[in-house]
């Protein structure tokens, strides 16, 4: 057995709990070891020395080097001490907090036992139970839709519908946006995300110069108010951008700063290298290299009041449901502790997604972050369709890598996104083609956390880098890929079902075939996809609800067979259990001959 591989932490998303009585243990062992079972030994750590109970733990999950074991135990006494027994060509083996041993003294596991010494109801990570069901839609405002003639607006220089620039405004508004909530509806979609509305001279408006106001090109306050107002009728959330890290030069605290220097009150409101902020010389620190966007010192008291006060307000005045936090990563913990304290005391269900490029465990332990958007997620999706770095079991397996970095309720409650406003469409990384945009989808739709597609998505719109990835929505309807779009919304009316919503998670492969199973108690929704550039006969028990590039046989004594063609995908209720390739033998090809 390699004692290397084998890893368990407690207070952790190797131990964590579900509610003050519940708490779910992981163990992981190497894949390849010959691990015939794993159990945790456990009981009150006041009562253990003198008994023990033992539950068997579950293998559910494998990556290319690992696997996870999982247990859920349900505790009257929640101060909890506990070790592993491993067992391995029928020995079992103990594994404490001293390592791996081939016994274990119970009388002297004071000293080595793990434990969770109490389960604190303030420290269970809460879920937002709307995001089981959410679908979210990205929007970047000025390119989605105008609810007034643009030929009125001033601030125009974009012809609706041309390639983009850096600075073009095409005139998208709130109007716009408001206006196409049915159209939004009846594609599925019950959250939207929208990209910063407030006070900027910029198109993105990520440098803003008023948190309290909606930027006129977009429309008003009130516009906003309709909008959140006409949404939450219709069952569609609202969650705004935060733009916390860093500002415009614009804002008046840093205009004060450049006029008066160190004598500002404001002067610790920014991190300045120097008796005054220097833009030539670049001695404050800001956003990447733009001098124009200057960082905000985020650990000084009175910046945390300021920018803790705006969530507030929104949600408050507006009733909003959640915040993105953009470049969440470069502010301290500190500020996302006090930050989501005062969020959920104002809306207890208000959900908050930081922007982490990375694995951000150290967010997400149920005090800062609810989720992140899952860029890693993104790339695994680009390595298994575009790149074709995957097959599909590596494909498998990293999912199932990404299942194990964080908790279950932050899996539930991750972003889950193909592309965004800051990469290429996913669309035109798989070079245009549709049918991997929808096993894609697919794929999103049924994994754990919510789906978030970007506008035009459906259409779909295709571009490169920023900025040809905000080009303008095409709404002449007579553009679009019918067929596509309607297949996109089936997927998408997934996430209806209660066991994508709250069903267990497996993802696997056999062989070319990859695999991605919700069940409940009562019934399995299985997902198959087919990436290998061949066909794959497949045999299975249950009815097909969504297919793409299926072709159906026959019906034998084992149930449904058929031909899944490369680039095709198939949704089944039915048991994963049951699913089987079949070689492709003359019996098929005779089968194929006859129906051609």
């Amino acid at each position: 057995m390699n004692e290397q591989g084998i890893l368990h932490m407690p207070d952790s998303k190797y131990c964590f709990p579900l509610d003050t009585h519940t708490l779910v243990l992981r163990l992981r062992v190497d894949r390849k070891d010959r691990v015939e079972k794993a159990e945790v030994i456990y009981e009150s750590k006041y009562e253990i020395y003198g008994r023990q109970q033992t539950l068997l733990m579950e293998r559910k999950y494998e990556d290319r080097l690992y696997a996870y074991y999982e247990a859920v135990l349900s505790l009257k006494d929640v101060r909890l001490a506990y070790v592993f027994r491993i067992w391995e060509d029928n020995k079992g083996y103990y594994f404490s907090e001293d390592g791996l041993s081939e016994t274990y003294n119970f009388a002297l596991g004071y000293y080595n036992f793990f434990q969770l010494p109490y389960i604190n109801a303030v420290d269970v990570h809460e879920e937002a139970a709307w995001m089981r069901s959410a679908v979210f839609y990205e929007i970047f405002v000025d390119r989605f839709c105008s609810g007034t003639d643009i030929a009125q607006k001033k601030h125009i220089t974009l012809k609706w519908g041309d390639k983009p620039k850096p600075k073009g405004l095409a005139g998208g508004d709130l109007k716009g946006i408001m206006s196409k909530l049915d159209y939004l509806k009846e594609l599925g979609v019950n959250a939207l995300y929208l990209t910063p509305i407030f006070c900027s001279i910029s198109n993105h408006k990520y440098d803003i110069s008023d948190y309290y106001n909606i930027d006129a090109q977009f429309g008003t306050n009130a516009d906003f108010k309709m909008l959140v107002d006409e949404a939450h009728k219709k069952g569609i959330r609202i969650v705004l951008d935060a733009v916390f890290n860093h500002c415009s030069e614009l804002l008046p605290q840093f205009q004060d700063v450049l006029k008066h220097g160190k004598k500002s009150p404001y002067f610790d409101w920014f991190l300045i290298d120097g008796d005054s902020p220097d833009g030539d010389a670049l001695n404050y620190e800001v956003f990447a290299f733009c001098s124009y966007m200057p960082k905000l010192n985020t650990s000084n008291s009175s910046v945390q009041e300021f920018l803790a006060d705006i969530a507030v307000y929104w949600i408050e005045q507006y009733d909003i449901d959640g915040w993105r936090l953009d470049v969440s990563d470069e502010i301290s913990h500190d500020f996302w502790r006090m930050f989501r304290k005062k969020v959920r005391a104002a809306k207890k269900d208000c959900v908050i997604i930081g922007e982490n490029w990375h694995d951000a465990n150290s967010f997400l332990q149920g005090e800062q972050y609810d989720g992140i958007m899952n860029y890693a997620f993104t790339k695994a999706c680009l390595d298994y369709y575009a790149f074709e770095v995957f097959g599909a079991q590596d494909f498998a397996w990293k999912l199932n890598q990404l299942l194990m970095r964080n908790t279950m309720q932050v899996n539930n409650m991750m972003l889950n996104l193909l592309d965004s406003h800051d990469t290429d469409r996913f669309y035109t990384s798989v070079k245009k083609d549709k049918d991997k945009v929808l096993s894609a989808i697919a794929v999103m739709c049924m994994f754990v956390g919510a789906p978030c597609i970007y506008y035009g998505t459906e259409i779909p719109l295709e571009g490169g880098y920023d900025p040809d990835n905000r080009r303008c929505f095409d709404w002449d309807s007579t553009h679009w890929d019918k067929t596509y779009r309607e297949l996109l919304q089936r997927l998408l009316g997934l996430r209806g079902e209660k066991e994508v919503q709250k069903g267990e998670v497996r993802i696997w492969a056999q062989k070319d075939l990859f695999l991605l199973s919700r069940a409940s108690e009562e019934n399995e929704i299985v997902l198959m996809v087919n990436q290998s550039g061949k066909s794959l006969d497949v045999e299975f028990e249950g009815t097909v609800m969504i297919k793409n590039h299926f072709e159906s046989k026959t019906v034998n004594q084992s149930g449904l067979w058929g031909s899944l063609l490369s680039g095709g995908f198939m949704v089944i209720r039915g048991h994963s259990d049951t699913i089987r390739l079949k070689e492709r033998n003359m019996e098929t090809l005779m089968i194929e001959n006859e129906e051609k």
